[in-house]
């Protein structure tokens, strides 16, 4: 092995370290990638399988014979995949001395395709090595961890998203890319959408709404609420047109291709969404912060003025309850199949609520 394999990759130390370990020493037969989304996970399992299998380029253009990729073609990853899978995984290896298996999204498999992927995973072929890709560790089983080797992944610094931007030559002026990278919140995916041509715009209008709950007296949650799910449902329409597009001289059948449509609108929508809070809290968090001087740590950076201004001593403890309010929205909607349109409703009325009670003793 010349060189670092993974010098490509974005941080991910401990990720590294461990694949590192397994390419001079021996791999174990299931490997379980964990973490967020947008930061490297697809990447490594793919230096890592180009590593095994010997022929980087190849694998990396998802070219190679023993190179094997399932992914969610709805919204699961049904049995009848996962068979699939297991009847490849009897196969000798065509070229090299091994195969590998990449299950992306892997916490999508249905129950029965879990327990069936687990057969193979308690007692795998000598030559295969099976890496399962997640974003949400806690819907995969625990039956499934166990026979597998975790390898954690974490949120990119800072200074690594202020990189990529770099690289990307995006950004605006030092104060906004500083303000893009803390939005970003260490993950690539999310610095993607923020440098769309209509993220800018669905920016501006999030923090209007944002400001209104303590400025309008007129503020209506129920308009609030519908303006936000506006935002989410352009979004969703943005992705599949960006996916139909890819997806233009793909061989799937017109149901599989439905499907796989429908399912990067949804997951572009609830990304919206939850990202959206996050934006959200933070700007009731940078309230807090130029209220008590800290202005070094504020994530909307290129606000810096409206904030001075809106980030009054009188404010600061609704401020903390307002970020807090939208945190904990944001962990129900990310936990729980709930209505978005009536959560956000809800959540604006008791921030416009926490705010009427400062201003009315203004």
């Amino acid at each position: 092995m010349s060189g670092d394999p993974f010098a490509s990759v974005s941080e991910q130390e401990e990720a590294k370290t461990l694949l590192r370990t397994a390419l001079v020493e021996e791999p174990v037969h299931a490997y379980l990638f964990h973490g967020p989304a947008g930061v490297g996970k697809l990447e490594t399992a793919l230096v890592f399988a180009a590593e095994l299998l010997g022929q980087r380029e190849r694998v990396l253009r998802g070219a190679h014979p023993d190179l094997y990729l399932l992914e969610p073609v709805g919204d699961q990853i049904r049995i009848d995949d996962v068979r699939a899978l297991r009847h490849d995984l009897h196969l000798r290896p065509f070229e090299a001395e091994r195969r590998i298996y990449l299950v992306l999204s892997a916490e999508l498999m249905n129950r029965e395709a879990s327990d069936a992927l687990l057969k193979d995973l308690e007692e795998p072929p000598s030559y295969a090595v099976i890496v399962l890709i997640t974003n949400e560790l806690s819907r995969i089983s625990a039956t499934i961890r166990s026979r597998c080797q975790p390898v954690p992944f974490h949120r990119l610094s800072e200074r690594a998203v202020r990189d990529e931007i770099a690289r990307r030559g995006a950004g605006g002026s030092a104060e906004e890319q500083i303000a893009l990278a803390r939005i970003a919140c260490g993950r690539l995916d999310r610095l993607e959408r923020l440098l769309e041509p209509a993220a800018g715009g669905r920016r501006d209008r999030l923090l209007a709404i944002a400001r209104a709950v303590y400025e309008d007296p007129a503020f209506e949650p129920v308009g609030a609420a519908r303006e936000l799910m506006e935002q989410v449902a352009e979004r969703g329409v943005e992705a599949r047109a960006k996916a139909e597009h890819e997806l233009r001289a793909s061989e799937l059948p017109k149901r599989e291709l439905e499907q796989r449509l429908r399912r990067v609108a949804r997951g572009a929508e609830r990304e919206e969404l939850l990202a959206m809070l996050e934006e959200l809290a933070a700007w009731y968090r940078d309230l807090v912060a130029v209220a008590v001087g800290a202005e070094e740590v504020l994530v909307h950076r290129d606000r810096a003025a409206e904030l001075r201004e809106d980030g009054t001593r009188e404010r600061l403890v609704a401020a903390q309850e307002a970020a807090e309010s939208v945190r904990a929205a944001r962990r129900r909607l990310a936990a729980f199949n709930i209505n978005s349109t009536l959560a956000l409703e809800a959540l604006f009325v008791s921030l416009y609520e926490l705010f009427a009670g400062v201003e009315a003793l203004a």
